[in-house]
Order: structure tokens, then C-alpha cells, then sequence
């Protein structure tokens, strides 16, 4: 990856397990961030199980498998230029929030879908 570490994606209680993202979806989130022209912070990666009970993700989150990440954003003009990369990089399940933009590839879900929290 040209603009992540892996470790990056680590649920913060278990070390090293951002070694099981998926490689698609890294490989579509390192050519937003080419396209964006614009750091992306990365808030939440890979989830334990524990982990992800502790934030209140859904059961069947799509962290807990390596297909999602969630993406820091505080402002709109960050907001349009992340969402523009993302779409145009591949991505079609994207959830918005005040803060953040939660992407996933994940094949057992449903595609064309924007979602807000």
C-alpha cells in the first residue's frame, strides 16, 4: 500500500490483526485516498469481537471479517472530496456520520447502499 500500514487497521486490543483486511478492499482504499488528494484517517479497522461489543457495532459487522474501515472527517469540503474518491475507487457501501465515513466491500451485504448514523 502506498498511503496505509497495515497497523492501522489493528482493533486496538489485539495487536497485528489488521493482517486480515481484506486485500481487495485495501487495494480500493489506497486508490481513494490517490484520488481524494487528501489524508484519510483511520478510525476503526479490524474489530475483535470484544471490540466491537465495547463501541456498539452490530453483531454482524463487517469489521469483524476485515471488510470495513472507517474513515475520520470533520468538515465538508474533506467529506465531498472523500466520498467523490471513494465512489469513483469502487466502493458502494458507505454509511455517513458527523465525524466519520464507514466503507466496506463486504460480499454478503448489500451493494448501492449510503447509509447516515
Amino acid at each position: 500500500m502506498k498511503y496505509f500500514k497495515i497497523n492501522e487497521f489493528d482493533s486496538p486490543d489485539v495487536i497485528g490483526s489488521g493482517e486480515i483486511m481484506n486485500k481487495e478492499f485495501l487495494n480500493m482504499l489506497d486508490k481513494a485516498r490517490e484520488l481524494a488528494d487528501t489524508p484519510f484517517k483511520i478510525t476503526s479497522g479490524v474489530r475483535s469481537k470484544a471490540h466491537n461489543k465495547k463501541v456498539g457495532g452490530v453483531s454482524n459487522s463487517s469489521h469483524i471479517l476485515g471488510y470495513a474501515a472507517d474513515v475520520a472527517c470533520n468538515d465538508s469540503v474533506s467529506r465531498f472530496k472523500i466520498l467523490s474518491a471513494l465512489i469513483k475507487a469502487g466502493f458502494n457501501r458507505i454509511g455517513i456520520a458527523d465525524t466519520f465515513i464507514h466503507i466496506d466491500n463486504d460480499p454478503g451485504k448489500s451493494e448501492n447502499v449510503i447509509w447516515t448514523y
